[in-house]
């Protein structure tokens, strides 16, 4: 039943997060729990054991350090490719491109991959692996895009320097 869960609890996050990305955001560190859904799903990826296959324990850290670099990998992407503006009061707003969606996309497509490899080497993946995935590209996400926003000065209203 947890895997269940685990799968119901992704589903729910991704849909979540993915079609707030379209709508523009504030980027503010005060009252967001921006931690929130990642600290979830690294709770419920940790919870229980099998996030190894204690057959194959090798390959298996292997498959999930791979899985964790492309959630920090598509974390970072993501951000790089997201929109930030300020506004005429100094606030700096976010708001996800198509290219952004792409990276999503991209992403999903590599974790794929990773576990049709980790299938014809027969090696058993849990969804444990995906939701810390999903937790790394959630908080490096907020990592960059904070760094990208604090790089932001005021353009709304100042005049061209000529």
């Amino acid at each position: 039943m947890s895997g269940l869960l685990n799968i119901a609890v992704l589903v729910a996050i991704v849909a979540i997060v993915f079609a707030r990305q379209f709508t523009a955001q504030r980027v503010t560190s005060e009252g967001r729990k921006w931690w929130l859904m990642p600290v979830i799903l690294v709770f419920l990826a940790l919870r229980q054991p099998g996030l190894l296959d204690p057959a194959h324990r090798a390959v298996s850290v292997a498959l999930l350090l791979a899985t964790l670099l492309i959630g920090l990998v598509s974390g970072a992407a993501w951000a790089w490719t997201t929109r930030l503006w300020t506004d005429e009061n100094g606030a700096v707003w976010t708001k996800g491109t198509w290219a952004a969606a792409g990276v999503w996309l991209g992403g999903i497509a590599l974790r794929l991959g990773l576990m049709g490899v980790a299938a014809v080497l027969g090696v058993h993946q849990s969804s444990q692996s995906t939701l810390l995935s999903v937790a790394a590209m959630l908080l490096t996400r907020a990592g960059v895009t904070a760094w990208r926003a604090q790089g932001l000065q005021r353009t709304y209203g100042v005049p061209v320097a000529g």
